[in-house]
C-alpha cells in the first residue's frame, strides 16, 4: 500500500490538473458560442451569393467561365483543415484518417497528383511525416482570421486552376452538428458545381446583363470560391472547440472520480496506520504489565 505521503501527493496532482481541464472547457464553451455566431452571421450571404451564380451560370451555360468546366481529374488538389493545437478529442485524429483513405482512394482511381494545401499544424506535422506532397501551409484559423485565409486559399487555387495546374480542388473538414457531433465532410470546390451553388428557378426567364454574363461570373465566382471556404473554415473552428469542451468536460469528470478513489484509498490506508499504531501500543502495554 502506499504512503499516506505519496496519496496525498498525487490527490493534490489531480486537483491541479482537474482545474486546468475545468477552465479550458470553460474557455472552449465561450468560444464555441462566438464561433456559432460566426457561422450563422455568414449564412444569409453566402446563401445569397450561392443561388445567385447559379442562376447566371445556368443561363450563361456551362463553357462561360473556366470554372465551371469539366476536366479529367489528374491533378487533385486537396484543402485539409485541421487546428495547430490538441486536446480536442478526436477533431484532429477523424480529419487526418479520412484525409489518408480519400488519398489512396484517389490514387487507386488513377489520379496523378495530389498536392495538399493544408491547413493547422497537426494535419501538417502528421501528412509530412507520411511523405504526402504539402503544396503550401498555413496557420490554424480563428472566427477573426478566417476571412483572410479563405481569400488567401481561393486566390492560390483559382490562380492553379485557370492555369491548369490542378483539375479539380476537394477540401475536408469537420463540419459542426453540435458540441459532442462533428462530421467530416469532404466537398467538391471546383469544378464549380452548380447544384451545390444553389437553387435555380424552374422557369428560365432570362434578363438583360450589364455587364455581361460572363464578366458577371468572371467576378462572382473567385467571391462564391471564397465564401464557401469561408464557411467551411468556420465550421472546423466551431467543431474544435465543441470537440475541444467535450474533450475536457470528460477530463474533468475523470479527475473528479480518480480524486475520489485516491481519497478513499488515503482514508483507508490513514485507518490502517491509526489501526496499527494503536495495536503497538496495546502490544506495549500488555508486555509492561507482563
Amino acid at each position: 500500500m502506499p504512503s499516506l505521503k505519496a496519496v496525498r501527493r498525487r490527490i493534490a496532482s489531480v486537483k491541479s490538473t482537474q482545474k486546468i481541464t475545468r477552465a479550458m472547457k470553460l474557455v472552449a464553451a465561450a468560444k464555441l458560442r462566438r464561433a456559432q455566431d460566426d457561422i450563422v452571421a455568414a449564412r444569409p450571404y453566402a446563401n445569397a451569393l450561392a443561388e445567385a451564380v447559379a442562376q447566371v451560370a445556368l443561363r450563361a451555360g456551362g463553357e462561360a467561365h473556366p470554372m465551371l468546366q469539366r476536366r479529367e481529374q489528374q491533378r487533385l488538389a486537396v484543402v485539409v483543415l485541421t487546428s495547430d493545437r490538441g486536446l480536442s478529442g478526436g477533431f484532429n485524429t477523424t480529419i487526418l484518417r479520412a484525409t489518408v483513405k480519400f488519398l489512396q482512394e484517389q490514387k487507386t482511381a488513377g489520379v496523378d497528383e495530389m498536392p495538399l494545401l493544408v491547413v493547422g499544424r497537426k494535419g501538417r506535422d502528421f501528412l509530412r511525416r507520411r511523405g504526402y506532397p504539402i503544396a503550401a501551409q498555413y496557420a490554424a484559423t480563428t472566427g477573426e482570421t478566417s476571412q483572410v485565409r479563405a481569400r488567401e486559399l481561393a486566390l492560390q487555387i483559382t490562380d492553379d486552376f485557370l492555369n491548369g495546374r490542378i483539375d479539380g480542388v476537394r477540401v475536408i473538414y469537420n463540419e459542426f452538428r453540435s458540441a459532442a457531433s462533428q462530421r467530416v465532410t469532404i466537398e467538391t470546390l471546383l469544378p464549380v458545381d452548380l447544384g451545390a451553388a444553389g437553387k435555380v428557378e424552374e422557369t428560365l426567364t432570362d434578363f438583360v446583363y450589364e455587364p455581361s454574363k460572363e464578366e458577371l461570373l468572371a467576378t462572382m465566382l473567385p467571391l462564391y470560391l471564397e465564401s464557401r471556404l469561408h464557411r467551411a473554415l468556420l465550421e472546423s473552428v466551431a467543431s474544435e472547440f465543441g470537440a475541444r469542451m467535450t474533450a475536457m468536460e470528460s477530463a474533468t469528470n475523470n479527475a473528479k472520480a480518480a480524486i475520489e478513489r485516491l481519497t478513499l484509498e488515503y482514508n483507508r490506508a490513514r485507518q490502517a496506520a491509526i489501526t496499527k499504531e494503536l495495536m503497538e501500543i496495546v502490544g506495549g502495554a500488555e508486555a509492561l504489565n507482563g
